[in-house]
């Protein structure tokens, strides 16, 4: 389905998984295409914070979540954390 010419199994694809409907689809898809899937969540807020909007994309349940997918369709989910990263160079930017 990607047009690649090399068989499914010989291609790896990585998935950045915010833990949310569409990447979730697109990692379980390819897997059953036979994809070789990694998955792949940036962490970029602080589980424990809430923000003043609610729920913060990309950390807590939305992490488990993408971790849960990944287990079902039995592929490799990797979490990598930005949070500093994300804060100091997002954030503070654009509060700035």
């Amino acid at each position: 389905s990607l047009g690649f010419n090399k068989k499914a199994s010989e291609t790896t694809v990585v998935v950045a998984m915010s833990g949310g409907v569409d990447s979730s689809t697109v990692a379980g898809r390819m897997k059953q295409e036979g994809y070789n899937v990694t998955g792949i969540t940036l962490k970029l807020y602080d589980d424990a914070k809430k923000s003043r909007e609610g729920r913060q994309c990309c950390a807590g349940q939305d992490i488990e979540d993408a971790s849960m997918v990944a287990k079902q369709f039995d592929f490799n989910h990797y979490v990598s954390d930005y949070q500093d990263k994300f804060f100091n160079g997002v954030i503070i930017n654009l509060e700035n």
